[in-house]
C-alpha cells in the first residue's frame, strides 16, 4: 500500500492510497471525516450497502438508514459525518472507535451538542451513576433509564404516572379491556387513543343496554333463550312445512317426502341410540297435508329441543302448531334481534352494566388525558436521550464502517485476524483454510452475477451442530488444487463468533486458482484424455471378450470328420519377412533418434525441453495470469445488494493471503502401507518422456537451424533414406534365411 498527498485543486486536500492495485481516498483523521461531504461521489468505493447480512452491529446500521429503505447510501454517511463532527470537540476521537465518551468532549457551543450533554447527564442521573463519562451500555439500557420515571415523552402512561389509586385502577381496567402500549420503561401502559376507545365503548355499551326495554323482549329475561331455541329448530321446521305443502299439492308425493320403512330397516339392526345423526336427518314429524306439527309425533332426535322451546313459549293449541303460528312466533323476535345486531361497546361487556355506569359517572378521562399531555411535553428531552444512544453507537462504529465503505482497508489489511464487515467466517476444506467467505441468501441468483468475478467460488450449505441454525455462504478459493472441490464435498465452517457448522459444497464456479495449477492443467487434461481412452478401450475389449466367450459356449462342437487346414509354410514366411522389415525400420528410426540425441549438446536438450514445456503450458499460464491479476470481488458483493463503485481487485500476491494450504515438514518416515509404483508404470513414464524429448529434438533440429545454434550436423535426407532402406533390407534378408 502506498500513500500520497494530492495536489490541491478545489476544496479539501485529500490523500490517496493504493489497495490491491486500485487507488483509493484515505480517511485517516477527524478532519477527513468532517469533509466527507466534499468528496466527489465518483471516488467512493461503495455507493450503498445493505443494512442486513453484515458482520456489523445492525442497530448502528439502522440508525444510519434514516429513510428506512434497508440501504445505507452516500448521503446518509455524509449526514452522519457532519452531525458527529459537529457535536464532538476532538474529531480524532472518532478514529479510535471507543465505546466510552468523556462528557467534556461533547460540544455544548451548538444547540444539538448542548441538548446531548444535558440528556447524557439525565441518563447518568436516572441510572444513579456519578461519573463524567458515558458508555454505550449506559445509553442503550432504556428500561433502566426510564424505570423510575412516570413521564418519559413517549405518550404512554402507566400506573407509575398516576398518584391517585383510583386513576391507577382505571389504567389497569383500560389495559384489561382495550389493550396496552409498551412504555419506554418496559411496562404496559395506555395512550390517548386507548383512553378514547375505552370511554367511547363505555358510553356505547351503556346506551345499548338502556335501549333494551321490556317492549322489545317478548319473553322478558327468557327472550334470548327462547330465540336460541327457535333458531335451533328454524331450518328443520321450515323443511317440515315444505314437505306438507308438497303433499297438499299432490298426495302421491307423500311416500317420497316421508321417512321410508326401508331407511329405518337399514339401520334397525344397529344400536339406534348410536345412529342419532341418521335419525335426525329424517323429517321433524310425519308430514301431512294438514300442515301441523304434532307435539306427540316429533322425531325422537328433535323431541328434546322442541320440548325446550315449549317450556319457554306457550303455543295456542295443546296438540300442535301450524305454519302461521310458527311465523308469528318468529316475528315477535324481530325488534329484539335488531337490538342485538346493533350492540356496541362489547370490549367493556365483561365489566357488567353496573361497573360500566359507575366508570362513566366517575369520568376519569380528563385526568388521564392530562397525564398523557404531561408525558408528551417531555418528548424532546426523551428523544434527546435516544440521540445520546445514537451518538454512542456512531462514536464507536462510524470509522469502522468508513473503512469498509470508502477505502476497504479492513479487507486489504495484512492482519489475518482483521476481517471486513462482509466476511462471515472461515471455511476449512481439503487441507485448506479459506478466510474470504460471504453470506448468501439466494445461491442461484448470486452465482449468475458472482461468476463475473473471475474467482474460483464454492457455494456451501452450512448447518450449526449446536442449535441447528443454517446459513449459505460463498467461499473464494485462491490456492491449492481443485481436484476434490466438487458438489457433495464436506468441510467445516467457523463463523465470526467461533461457532462451527457442517459445510457441504452445493455449487462450484470454476476459474483459474493459481499459476501452478494452470501450468500443469494441459498435462492433467492430456493424462485424463489418455486414461479415458485406455479405460474405454479396455471396457470395449472386455465386453467383446465376454461376448465371444458366450458365443463360443453356445456354438455346436465341431464335427469329428472335419480336418485341420494344412500348414502353409509360404504364408508364414511372408509374415516373418514383413515383421522383420518392420522391426528393421523401427530399429533404424530408433537408432537415428538416439544418434540425434547423442550428437545434441546437453544445453541444447535442455533448451528443447524448456521449449516443449513453453509450447504446452505457456498459453494456459498466460491466460490464467491475465485472469488472476484481474480477479474482482465487486460482482460477489453486488450480487449481495451492495453498489460497488470501484474494482475490489484480488490480485495474485493478495490472493495468496486469502487461502492457506497445509504444509507438512519433509521427513524420511517408513510407511508400511505406502503405495508402491509398479515397475511397468515407471518404464512407461520414462518412455513417454523420452518420446517427447526425441520428438522435440527432431522438431527443433530440423526447424530451428535458421537461428544459428550449433546442433549436430546431419546427413542429407537422401542418404538417410538410403541407409534406412538398406538396414531394413538386411534385416528382412536375415529373417528370410532364418525362415528357410
Amino acid at each position: 500500500m502506498a500513500s500520497k498527498k494530492a495536489k490541491k485543486n478545489s476544496g479539501y486536500d485529500w490523500s490517496y492510497s493504493s489497495f490491491g492495485g486500485v487507488v483509493r481516498v484515505n480517511v485517516r483523521n477527524g478532519e477527513d471525516i468532517a469533509h466527507l461531504g466534499e468528496l466527489d461521489q465518483k471516488l467512493w468505493t461503495v455507493l450503498s450497502c445493505p443494512v442486513k447480512g453484515l458482520e456489523f452491529d445492525e442497530k448502528t446500521l439502522q440508525m444510519l438508514d434514516t429513510d428506512g429503505d434497508g440501504k445505507i447510501r452516500v448521503n446518509e454517511i455524509v449526514a452522519a459525518a457532519k452531525w458527529l463532527t459537529s457535536v464532538i470537540k476532538d474529531k480524532d476521537l472518532l478514529i479510535k472507535g471507543d465505546s466510552v465518551l468523556p462528557l467534556d468532549q461533547i460540544n455544548t457551543e451548538n444547540e444539538a451538542g448542548a441538548r446531548l450533554y444535558k440528556s447524557a447527564r439525565q441518563i447518568l442521573s436516572n441510572l444513579k451513576l456519578d461519573k463524567d463519562e458515558i458508555s454505550i451500555e449506559d445509553s442503550s439500557d432504556s428500561i433502566a433509564i426510564f424505570a423510575e420515571t412516570g413521564a418519559n415523552g413517549d405518550g404512554v402512561i402507566t400506573e407509575a404516572s398516576a398518584s391517585d389509586e383510583a386513576l391507577k385502577e382505571v389504567i389497569r381496567t383500560i389495559v384489561a379491556c382495550a389493550g396496552s402500549a409498551m412504555d419506554r420503561s418496559g411496562v404496559a401502559g395506555v395512550t390517548a387513543e386507548l383512553i378514547e376507545t375505552f370511554y367511547t365503548a363505555l358510553a356505547d355499551y351503556s346506551a345499548w343496554c338502556a335501549a333494551g326495554t321490556a317492549d322489545i323482549a317478548p319473553y322478558g329475561d327468557n327472550t334470548q333463550a327462547a330465540l336460541d331455541a327457535c333458531n335451533a329448530l328454524r331450518d328443520k321446521v321450515a323443511d317440515y312445512f315444505m314437505r306438507c305443502k308438497l303433499i297438499a299439492f299432490d298426495e302421491n308425493a307423500a311416500p317420497a317426502v316421508d321417512v321410508s320403512v326401508d331407511a329405518i330397516s337399514a339401520i334397525s339392526a344397529d344400536n339406534l341410540a348410536a345412529r342419532s345423526e341418521d335419525i335426525a336427518a329424517y323429517p321433524l314429524a310425519r308430514p301431512t297435508k294438514a300442515g301441523i306439527i304434532p307435539f306427540e309425533g316429533i322425531n325422537p332426535a328433535w323431541k328434546a329441543r322442541f320440548d325446550a322451546l315449549r317450556a319457554l313459549v306457550k303455543f295456542e293449541k295443546e296438540d300442535g302448531v301450524d305454519e302461521a303460528e310458527w311465523n308469528a312466533l318468529l316475528g315477535k323476535f324481530a325488534a329484539f334481534e335488531a337490538w342485538k345486531a346493533g350492540k356496541k361497546g362489547e370490549i367493556v361487556e365483561p365489566l357488567g352494566i353496573e361497573k360500566v355506569n359507575e366508570l362513566l359517572k366517575a369520568d376519569a378521562k380528563p385526568e388521564l388525558l392530562k397525564l398523557v399531555d404531561a408525558d408528551k411535553a417531555l418528548e424532546d428531552e426523551a428523544n434527546s436521550i435516544d440521540e445520546v444512544n445514537k451518538l454512542m453507537h456512531l462514536y464507536r462504529d462510524f470509522y469502522k464502517l468508513l473503512r469498509n465503505y470508502v477505502i476497504f482497508t479492513d479487507f486489504y489489511s495484512p492482519d489475518q485476524n482483521q476481517m471486513s464487515v462482509f466476511e462471515s467466517g472461515k471455511l476449512y476444506i481439503d487441507e485448506r483454510c479459506c478466510r474470504l467467505c460471504v453470506r448468501v441468501e439466494d445461491m442461484g441468483k448470486h452465482a449468475d452475477m458472482a461468476g463475473l468475478s473471475g474467482m474460483f467460488l464454492l457455494y456451501c450449505n452450512c448447518k450449526a451442530r449446536s442449535d441447528g441454525r443454517t446459513m449459505n455462504i460463498v467461499a473464494v478459493m485462491t490456492d491449492g488444487k481443485t481436484r476434490n472441490l466438487r458438489p457433495g464435498t464436506n468441510g467445516v465452517f467457523y463463523d465470526r463468533e467461533g461457532r462451527d457448522y457442517d459445510a457441504t459444497i452445493v455449487r462450484v464456479v470454476e476459474n483459474p486458482i493459481s499459476i501452478k495449477q494452470a501450468f500443469w492443467a494441459p498435462y492433467v487434461k492430456f493424462w485424463n484424455f489418455v486414461t479415458g481412452l485406455v479405460n474405454k478401450s479396455a471396457a470395449e475389449k472386455d465386453q467383446k471378450a465376454m461376448t465371444d466367450l458366450q458365443a463360443g459356449a453356445q456354438a455346436a462342437p465341431a464335427s469329428a470328420s472335419d480336418k485341420k487346414a494344412p500348414f502353409d509354410i509360404a504364408r508364414f514366411a511372408g509374415i516373418f519377412a514383413a515383421v522383420g522389415m518392420a522391426v528393421g525400420v523401427l530399429a533404424a528410426a530408433l537408432a537415428w533418434i538416439i544418434g540425434g540425441i547423442a550428437k545434441t549438446p546437453w544445453w541444447g536438450i535442455l533448451l528443447i525441453i524448456l521449449g516443449i514445456m513453453l509450447l504446452i503450458s505457456g498459453p494456459s499460464c498466460f491466460i490464467a495470469w491475465g485472469k488472476l491479476r484481474r480477479r474482482n470481488l465487486g460482482p460477489v458483493l453486488n450480487a449481495n445488494g451492495w453498489a460497488i463503485n470501484s474494482n475490489v481487485i484480488v490480485n495474485i500476491p493478495f490472493g495468496r493471503t486469502l487461502t492457506s494450504v497445509a504444509k507438512f515438514p519433509k521427513l524420511d518416515i517408513d510407511d508400511p502401507y505406502k503405495k508402491r509404483v509398479p515397475l511397468w508404470r515407471k518404464i512407461l513414464r520414462w518412455v513417454l518422456v523420452l518420446a517427447v524429448v526425441a520428438f522435440g529434438v527432431l522438431f527443433f533440429t530440423d526447424n530451428l537451424k535458421c537461428i544459428g545454434l550449433p546442433f549436430h550436423k546431419e546427413k542429407p535426407a537422401e542418404e538417410q533414406v538410403e541407409a534406412s532402406v538398406e538396414t531394413a533390407e538386411e534385416a528382412a534378408g536375415e529373417t528370410a534365411e532364418i525362415t528357410e
